[in-house]
């Protein structure tokens, strides 16, 4: 179950944001398709200091909660 303002895990590249599958992002908000089709989420990217650096939409099914036994890692944009 994905929950309101914690961190999620993508789980598809991103490329017009180079963002990549494993990147971890804030969900900010769920949202209706407009046609019916799949729900999206709105997420929030940061850096490794914590700065924004995208704010992206995606279909519900390209994030998932992040479980213990999962390592963060760190890669340049």
């Amino acid at each position: 179950m994905l929950e309101l303002y914690k961190e999620v895990a993508l789980t598809r590249d991103i490329p017009e944001d180079q963002l990549k599958a494993g990147d971890i992002a804030v969900l900010i908000d769920f949202v209706p398709h407009p046609d019916g089709g799949e729900q999206g989420c709105i997420l929030e990217v940061f850096n490794a200091v914590g700065e924004t650096i995208a704010v992206v939409t995606v279909p519900i099914s390209a994030v998932k909660a992040l479980q213990s036994n999962q390592v963060l890692a760190v890669r340049s944009r």
